[in-house]
């Protein structure tokens, strides 16, 4: 049995956890970044009359990879396809899409046990589609607004106690792209003559503030759940926990029965076998849901590093 890695070339401390459980465990591990093709990544995969799965060996700069070995892939933020820089860009954009078709199509045909299969996983990364299945299977979700009108979104805010809510970015919080460089797009706090007309520009996600008296990052790994508090110590984590992580603490939790079957029926309708969620838990330990994220990180909260690697680690090896 080999386990497959897809991750990015540089350091990840979760793939790293996930791998040395692994070769600790005697399990052959192969890591792989899409992003090394084409260029230091040779594919070939044959699909013969008779057969009913693509075979062959894909070869790297460190390690060569057969796909008939494969019986479980953790798939853990591969990449982008790196090309040639001399193709022009209409060249390039056709490559891109021929590069995710084969090298892609190739690789979601597997019949293993994926952590988690990326077409699952992209669809789990629709906010608005995840908080409206995860509101179907009893998780408590904020009122929330998706829209491109300034005097809706306006109107929103100002319908919600304390004329206060919380805009966020629909998609990945670090997809903002500012004089070439990559930022994080936190969350904030917004109240109605602070909405301008630039909403009109894209798609905007606004939430109703919740006055928590703590956060908890809940990841599920099958039926397996790990919850910890996170306590805000600054203003600004108290606003969004990721902008201050040295003024937090954390302290694992037990989690509600009904909010525990929320979660697992969520997984279930998704097809995940690893789901990283987050709640705000108010002073009447009422716990609403306010972000679902299937390639979550967990190695931040120290007392959960080991059970949770240990725990997908069982997954790949085909462990209950």
């Amino acid at each position: 049995m080999t386990v497959l890695v897809l991750t990015r070339r540089t350091v990840d401390g979760v793939a790293d956890m996930v791998i040395t459980a692994l070769n600790e465990r005697g399990t052959p591990v192969v890591r792989l970044d899409p992003g090394d093709f084409p260029q230091e990544l040779t594919i070939s995969a044959r699909l013969d009359p008779g057969q009913d799965a693509w075979r062959g060996v894909w070869r790297g700069t460190y390690r060569d990879l057969d796909l008939s070995t494969v019986r479980a892939v953790y798939y853990r933020r591969p990449g982008r396809f790196r090309l040639d820089s001399r193709m022009t860009a209409d060249g390039a954009r056709w490559a891109d899409g021929e590069a995710r078709a084969g090298f892609g199509g190739v690789l979601s045909s597997l019949r293993c046990t994926w952590v988690n299969h990326p077409w699952r996983n992209a669809l789990a990364g629709f906010a608005p589609h995840a908080l409206a299945e995860a509101a179907r299977c009893g998780l408590l979700v904020p009122s929330t607004l998706i829209t491109s009108d300034p005097a809706e979104a306006r109107a929103f805010v100002a319908s919600l106690p304390g004329r206060i809510a919380a805009y966020k970015a629909v998609g990945a919080a670090s997809a903002g792209v500012h004089e070439g460089r990559r930022v994080a797009l936190w969350t904030a706090r917004v109240r109605p003559e602070e909405i301008t007309d630039t909403v009109r520009l894209t798609a905007h996600q606004f939430q109703a503030w919740i006055d928590k008296k703590y956060e908890v990052r809940l990841t599920a790994v099958d039926d397996h759940l790990f919850a910890a508090e996170i306590h805000a110590g600054s203003a600004l984590s108290r606003i969004d926990f990721r902008r201050d992580y040295d003024s937090l603490t954390y302290r694992t939790c037990d989690v509600p029965e009904a909010t525990a079957a929320g979660v697992r029926a969520l997984m279930r309708s998704f097809g995940l076998r690893y789901l990283a969620l987050d709640f705000l838990v108010t002073h009447d330990s009422c716990w609403h849901l306010i972000d679902i994220n299937p390639s979550g990180q967990y190695g931040f909260i120290p007392e959960l590093r080991q059970p949770i690697t240990q725990a997908i680690a069982d997954v790949l090896e085909g462990k209950p």
